[in-house]
């Protein structure tokens, strides 16, 4: 078995898993994990208010899940890194594994 990390790092893993199970935040991160959109296209994908998943997106942001790409007025969200649809991934397989 692997090393038990220690509290620091468990700390940081307990707030990002926390983060992550909000099921709004889910969404939006399965909606940019096709692609990068703006806020409109993820408020139609998502069927949230702008306002929620604003305020979603700037959680996401912060805890560095998501990334961002300025396009005139424009802003583009997208997955941070691999290591979140690995977690998604991860997650959903756990979920839907028929026993």
């Amino acid at each position: 078995m692997a090393q038990l990390p220690n509290d620091g790092t468990i700390d940081r893993m307990e707030s990002l898993l926390n983060i992550a199970s909000d099921s709004t935040r889910l969404k939006i991160l399965y909606s940019i994990s096709e692609g990068e959109k703006n806020v409109s296209e993820i408020v139609d994908e998502v069927g949230a208010s702008q306002s929620l998943v604003s305020h979603q997106l700037m959680i996401l942001r912060e805890a560095n899940l998501v990334s961002t790409r300025k396009e005139g007025t424009k802003v583009f969200y997208s997955l941070a890194d691999d290591h979140v649809i690995a977690l998604l991934k991860v997650v959903y397989d756990h979920v839907t594994e028929k026993k």
